[in-house]
């Protein structure tokens, strides 16, 4: 009898122990407890130590309060000049209340995804294929909006959405790349264009600047010979100049001076001349000096 009752108090003891353990709970970080107590929510628990009434308070929600990523497969979409087309997106979100996210919408993963597609249509059915291209950032900016708005209620934060890929129909991919091709064909004939445009001009301005040097250097040579003649003659009226100046200061006899004067006609009649005009008053002055040239041959 003694050793019944000691294990029913042993059993007892070590329930009393479970369920005193069990209402001690130790919250990490980044996580939020949901708590209910009889069936009502009583409050919601940080990082820390805690302690719940047994069989009264439970944990009704673990809640992650670290950013998730939910990547949503592709939704057929349609844009204004009706091509159909698949778009995927990646939502960016955030537990900021883990009540309302307990008690706000029942499934908020769903909830979240069906609105994304709901708003990526009426979004892209208000532009056209070329807009829907190249307008990522307005659509990104568009949806988070309206997911941040609707989702609020929620307890949830939308942080970014990005719109991944875009896949229009193969007919429209291979009319883009034909596109594509050709624009990248008449770039590359432009900058060809330009590049044998500006090598044209290249060659223009160095003939251009040959022949300016060529007419500087004519014209600067043409300078240095009429310098140089220019001096020439001036030495020869100087060197005329200073022998008539010594002849004067000689002071000459007229003999001398007719004499001179005959040598002068005397190389001029060794040229090519055939006529030599001489005039009177030289004549008399030439038999004159062809005396004395005979009296000295005697």
């Amino acid at each position: 009898m003694d050793i019944l009752t000691n294990v029913l108090r042993l059993l007892l003891l070590l329930i009393v122990v479970g369920i005193v353990a069990s209402s001690i709970r130790v919250v990490p970080q980044a996580k939020a407890f949901v708590i209910e107590r009889l069936g009502a929510y009583k409050g919601t628990w940080s990082v820390g130590l805690h302690f719940k009434i047994p069989l009264i308070d439970k944990i009704a929600r673990k809640v992650s309060l670290k950013e998730k990523v939910i990547d949503f497969p592709p939704q057929p979409v349609i844009t204004k000049d009706n091509v159909t087309m698949e778009i995927d997106t990646v939502v960016y979100f955030q537990i900021t209340d883990p009540k309302l996210y307990a008690y706000g919408v029942e499934n908020p993963m769903s909830a979240i995804e069906n609105l994304t597609a709901t708003t990526l249509r009426n979004i892209i059915g208000d532009l056209e294929l070329d807009q829907s291209l190249t307008s990522r950032e307005l659509i990104n900016t568009k949806i988070r909006i309206v997911l941040d708005e609707a989702t609020d209620p929620w307890g949830i934060k939308i942080n970014r959405v990005e719109v991944k890929n875009i896949t229009p129909p193969k007919d429209i991919q291979v009319a883009m790349e034909k596109q594509m091709r050709a624009e990248r064909e008449r770039r590359e004939v432009m900058i060809r264009a330009e590049g044998e445009k500006r090598a044209a001009i290249l060659r223009a301005e160095g003939n251009k600047e040959a022949v300016i040097l060529d007419a500087e250097a004519k014209r600067e040579s043409d300078i240095r010979i009429a310098e140089g003649e220019a001096q020439a003659i001036k030495m020869v009226k100087e060197a005329t100049a200073e022998g008539i100046k010594m002849i004067n200061d000689s002071k000459p006899s007229k003999e001398a001076v007719a004499l001179e004067s005959l040598k002068s006609f005397e190389a001029a009649a060794n040229g090519q001349a055939t006529k030599i005009i001489i005039p009177s008053d030289i004549q008399g002055i030439a038999g004159l000096a062809t005396s004395i040239k005979e009296l000295i041959k005697e």
